[in-house]
């Protein structure tokens, strides 16, 4: 019996809090035996807690563990974190997303814990903070590298992104893609929330970094190409109200709809005809695996591991970030090209087994016990 605890800043919808879930929730059991710690969630996933309930799962919460950067708080969640490592006495800490990744690896080198395991789910070396903090975290990931048996990344371009600022050996890293439970996914039936022409979507947090933005702003020459297109923009976030306003400003407030937060997403993708994702910075994208089980053709941005993901354009075409005259014609190429569009889809259907939960699990499943068959880590 391999015990491991996961530790991740928040459980808030989005795809490191599904890739953690599903890792804590379904390895074989009793080979392992998982339990997890994570920060206040203030928007969690629908059916979170049951999730965890149901095959017993142990998860705690701390009050103090948070994604901002707040020294004293940071101290008490690294107290917090230390005796609870002390408590539960795992084999393996895996520790996910950046500051529960810096924190609690540092709480499990100071509590004992024989072997160390990060998920970054992507990284913050690009579009999410000031050029002065990138710098200080980066020092901080290169540090708690030292302290880590295997840093597992979504994609290949990840793990270089990583070693080309210095964080980690490369013989730490190993690439286990975030796992889509693709049986749920391909059996939606599509919905169709606007009537019309054809559907352009996009699912995101309405962050900075998803770079909705410059989808907006390419919105204008999509629609002077093809007019009757519409755009379905779902999820929410704190960037919701300087969209709404961007496309009113555009006068495309009846073109441009804002879900908000939906709990049938491979519904509304199913119902979608062309699928965007104009990110700053993306591990893998998630959605992407969901768009290609369902047959959609794909524009996305070459940032992170996305074009890996793609096929490096077999599945989708790719186009540069922060450039909305790539993104209408490359979105209007595949409105206006249906056999092109529909090569692509195909091609995603083909590739959208390799990012099974079945596949991502097995492969954690190695991982820890190549770990556990180690001296004790650094």
């Amino acid at each position: 019996m391999i015990r491991v605890l996961h530790i991740i800043t928040r459980l808030d919808v989005g795809g490191s809090t599904e890739n953690t879930v599903i890792s804590v929730t379904r390895m074989p059991r009793p080979e392992f035996v998982c339990s997890l710690i994570s920060g206040q969630t203030t928007d969690p996933s629908p059916g979170l807690a049951e999730s965890l309930s149901r095959p017993g799962v142990p998860w705690f919460q701390l009050r103090h563990l948070r994604r901002p950067v707040r020294p004293v708080a940071d101290c008490l969640a690294y107290w917090q974190l230390r005796r609870a490592i002390r408590r539960m006495g795992p084999d393996i800490v895996h520790t996910h997303s950046s500051k529960a990744g810096f924190l609690g690896r540092l709480a499990a080198r100071a509590a004992g814990v024989p072997h160390i395991v990060h998920t970054p789910h992507g990284h913050v070396f690009e579009g999410y903070f000031s050029p002065v903090a990138t710098r200080a975290f980066t020092v901080l990931e290169r540090l708690a590298a030292r302290w880590t048996d295997r840093i597992i990344t979504l994609s290949d371009e990840e793990a270089r992104d990583h070693l080309r600022r210095g964080v980690g050996r490369p013989e730490q890293f190993v690439t286990i893609p975030s796992g889509v439970e693709l049986d749920v996914v391909s059996s939606a039936s599509p919905t169709r929330l606007l009537a019309g022409g054809p559907i352009v979507g996009a699912v995101a947090r309405l962050a900075p970094v998803k770079g909705l933005q410059y989808l907006i702003d390419a919105a204008p020459e999509i629609l002077r190409r093809c007019p009757d297109a519409r755009f379905l923009l779902v999820g929410d976030g704190e960037m919701r109200p300087a969209l709404e306003a961007q496309a009113d400003a555009f006068g495309l407030s009846d073109r441009i709809v804002f879900t908000g937060f939906r709990e049938d997403i491979p519904a509304l993708i199913a119902g979608m005809d062309v699928f965007v994702l104009p990110s700053i910075n993306e591990g893998m994208g998630r959605v992407l695996v969901m768009a290609m089980a369902l047959g959609k053709p794909i524009v996305a941005t070459r940032v992170g591991g996305v074009a890996e993901l793609l096929g490096e354009g077999e599945a989708g075409l790719l186009v540069p970030p922060r450039d909305p005259a790539a993104l209408a014609d490359a979105t209007t190429a595949l409105l206006q090209d249906v056999p092109r569009a529909r090569a692509l889809a195909e091609a995603g259907l083909r590739r959208a087994p390799r990012y099974s939960a079945k596949a991502m699990l097995e492969a954690l499943a190695k991982v820890y016990h190549e770990v556990m068959s180690n001296g004790r880590s650094g």
